[in-house]
Protein backbone atom coordinates (compact mmCIF):
# COMPACT_ATOMS: atom_id res chain seq x y z
CA UNK A 1 0.00 0.00 0.00
CA UNK A 2 3.31 2.42 1.07
CA UNK A 3 4.78 1.50 -2.43
CA UNK A 4 1.67 2.44 -4.65
CA UNK A 5 1.09 5.84 -2.66
CA UNK A 6 4.42 6.94 -3.26
CA UNK A 7 4.41 6.05 -6.55
CA UNK A 8 1.16 8.10 -7.23
CA UNK A 9 2.82 10.93 -5.08
CA UNK A 10 5.95 10.73 -6.80
CA UNK A 11 3.57 10.55 -10.86
CA UNK A 12 1.33 13.39 -9.35
CA UNK A 13 4.78 15.70 -8.63
CA UNK A 14 6.12 15.06 -12.24
CA UNK A 15 3.04 16.13 -13.63
CA UNK A 16 2.60 19.54 -11.53
CA UNK A 17 6.21 20.31 -12.25
CA UNK A 18 5.17 19.58 -16.20
CA UNK A 19 2.70 22.03 -15.95
CA UNK A 20 4.79 24.22 -13.69
CA UNK A 21 7.74 24.58 -16.12
CA UNK A 22 8.55 27.78 -18.83
CA UNK A 23 8.69 25.85 -22.55
CA UNK A 24 12.17 27.38 -23.85
CA UNK A 25 12.07 28.30 -27.25
CA UNK A 26 15.00 29.07 -29.63
CA UNK A 27 15.65 32.45 -31.17
CA UNK A 28 13.24 33.54 -33.95
CA UNK A 29 15.13 34.28 -37.22
CA UNK A 30 14.83 37.63 -37.03
CA UNK A 31 16.50 37.84 -33.33
CA UNK A 32 19.41 35.57 -34.71
CA UNK A 33 19.62 38.29 -37.68
CA UNK A 34 19.71 41.18 -35.33
CA UNK A 35 22.26 39.49 -33.48
CA UNK A 36 24.40 39.03 -36.45
CA UNK A 37 23.90 41.75 -37.57
CA UNK A 38 25.41 43.01 -34.29
CA UNK A 39 28.72 40.79 -34.83
CA UNK A 40 29.44 42.16 -37.82
CA UNK A 41 29.12 45.48 -36.35
CA UNK A 42 31.33 45.16 -33.93
CA UNK A 43 34.17 43.37 -36.36
CA UNK A 44 34.10 46.39 -38.70
CA UNK A 45 34.46 48.75 -35.87
CA UNK A 46 37.36 46.59 -34.66
CA UNK A 47 39.09 46.42 -38.37
CA UNK A 48 38.70 50.45 -38.53
CA UNK A 49 38.54 52.07 -41.42
CA UNK A 50 41.65 52.46 -44.33
CA UNK A 51 43.70 51.05 -46.64
CA UNK A 52 44.93 48.50 -43.56
CA UNK A 53 40.70 47.40 -42.88
CA UNK A 54 40.21 44.80 -45.72
CA UNK A 55 37.10 43.18 -45.62
CA UNK A 56 35.27 40.22 -47.44
CA UNK A 57 31.41 39.58 -46.75
CA UNK A 58 29.18 37.37 -48.66
CA UNK A 59 25.61 39.20 -48.62
CA UNK A 60 22.36 37.46 -48.72
CA UNK A 61 21.60 37.55 -52.58
CA UNK A 62 25.10 35.13 -52.72
CA UNK A 63 27.10 38.05 -53.80
CA UNK A 64 30.88 38.24 -53.34
CA UNK A 65 32.24 42.06 -52.38
CA UNK A 66 35.53 42.30 -51.24
CA UNK A 67 38.44 45.19 -50.44
CA UNK A 68 38.69 47.41 -47.74
CA UNK A 69 36.51 49.45 -45.37
CA UNK A 70 36.37 53.50 -46.60
CA UNK A 71 33.77 54.59 -44.51
CA UNK A 72 31.42 53.16 -41.68
CA UNK A 73 28.36 54.15 -40.25
CA UNK A 74 25.65 53.71 -37.81
CA UNK A 75 23.31 51.23 -40.34
CA UNK A 76 26.01 50.56 -42.65
CA UNK A 77 29.75 50.52 -44.09
CA UNK A 78 30.96 50.97 -47.75
CA UNK A 79 33.49 48.72 -49.13
CA UNK A 80 36.03 49.75 -52.04
CA UNK A 81 37.65 47.85 -53.96
CA UNK A 82 41.09 48.13 -54.28
CA UNK A 83 41.62 47.29 -58.03
CA UNK A 84 39.16 49.55 -59.54
CA UNK A 85 38.17 51.61 -56.37
CA UNK A 86 34.22 51.01 -56.75
CA UNK A 87 32.66 51.36 -53.85
CA UNK A 88 29.73 49.37 -52.13
CA UNK A 89 27.29 50.41 -49.57
CA UNK A 90 26.21 47.45 -47.68
CA UNK A 91 23.68 47.16 -44.75
CA UNK A 92 24.79 45.21 -41.49
CA UNK A 93 22.00 43.03 -41.86
CA UNK A 94 22.83 41.66 -45.11
CA UNK A 95 26.30 40.13 -44.52
CA UNK A 96 25.72 36.85 -44.35
CA UNK A 97 29.60 35.77 -43.87
CA UNK A 98 32.53 38.49 -43.11
CA UNK A 99 36.13 37.91 -43.19
CA UNK A 100 38.24 40.86 -41.78
CA UNK A 101 42.19 41.27 -42.43
CA UNK A 102 43.82 43.97 -40.31
CA UNK A 103 47.26 44.12 -41.75
CA UNK A 104 48.11 46.95 -39.53
CA UNK A 105 47.93 44.19 -37.02
CA UNK A 106 49.94 41.83 -38.24
CA UNK A 107 52.81 44.59 -39.17
CA UNK A 108 52.98 45.18 -35.70
CA UNK A 109 53.22 42.22 -34.14
CA UNK A 110 56.15 41.54 -37.04
CA UNK A 111 57.99 44.65 -36.19
CA UNK A 112 57.90 43.61 -32.21
CA UNK A 113 59.72 40.48 -32.96
CA UNK A 114 61.97 42.23 -35.19
CA UNK A 115 63.10 44.34 -32.62
CA UNK A 116 62.77 41.77 -29.96
CA UNK A 117 65.22 39.73 -32.06
CA UNK A 118 67.90 42.79 -32.82
CA UNK A 119 67.55 43.52 -29.31
CA UNK A 120 68.90 40.15 -28.14
CA UNK A 121 71.62 39.66 -30.96
CA UNK A 122 72.81 43.04 -29.59
CA UNK A 123 72.82 42.02 -25.80
CA UNK A 124 74.98 38.96 -26.90
CA UNK A 125 77.39 40.86 -29.46
CA UNK A 126 78.21 43.13 -26.65
CA UNK A 127 78.48 40.20 -24.02
CA UNK A 128 80.77 38.43 -26.42
CA UNK A 129 82.77 41.91 -26.88
CA UNK A 130 83.74 42.50 -23.39
CA UNK A 131 83.99 38.55 -22.51
CA UNK A 132 87.36 38.89 -25.21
Amino acid sequence: MFKKNLSLALAGSLFFMQLGAQSVSAKSKAEKETVFAAKVKASVAKLGVGKEARITVKLRDKTRVSGYISQADEDSFVITDIKTGATTEVTYNDVTQAKGHNFSTGVTIALAVTVAVLVTLLVIGILISTNS
